[in-house]
């Protein structure tokens, strides 16, 4: 029972991970958006200030549903291999930001193609910036669950 519970903490742990990687991937992406367009803090009316409030939860929702697959392949690679460092999840995120923009860009629909160097950079910069706030609140503790137990690493070696 006490593994049961391990299990269902880490998957809330690693949720919530995945929701505050998205919301920084978001916001990131707002923010550069935002400078792109010639907007500062010093001049910032109080509209773009409050319009951040929606388009950075709604822009979550969208890099969340994009990025899910990818990211449940890297989580459970993690997860699994234990990897703990900053360097993997930044880098990852980059990876899974590249493949979103590769199925994108082979996707029938050709207008929802990013096409800008800008942009893509952009998009990949996000997903390093998802992966590492990720890392902040999930990753530092993958494959804590093998905790008691023989790692894989262990019983493939020994």
């Amino acid at each position: 029972m006490t593994r049961l519970v391990t299990y269902l903490v880490r998957l809330a742990t690693i949720l919530f991970g995945y929701a505050v990687a998205s919301l920084a991937a978001s916001a990131f992406l707002n923010v550069l958006f935002l400078a792109s367009l010639g907007y500062s803090p010093a001049h910032a009316q109080p509209a773009t200030t409050a319009s951040l409030y929606f388009s950075i939860p709604f822009v979550a929702l969208f890099v969340a549903y994009f990025a899910f697959m990818p990211s449940v392949i890297v989580i459970l690679a993690a997860e699994i291999l234990g990897r703990r460092d900053w360097l993997y999840y930044a880098l990852a995120g980059a990876v899974v930001a590249g493949v979103f923009l590769g199925l994108v860009d082979h996707a029938r629909d050709s207008t929802f193609a990013v096409t800008d160097t800008s942009a893509i950079l952009a998009v990949i910069g996000g997903g390093m910036v998802g992966g590492i706030f990720y890392w902040l609140s999930a990753g530092r503790w993958a494959g804590s669950w093998w905790q008691g137990e023989a790692s894989p690493r262990s019983r493939t070696e020994g």
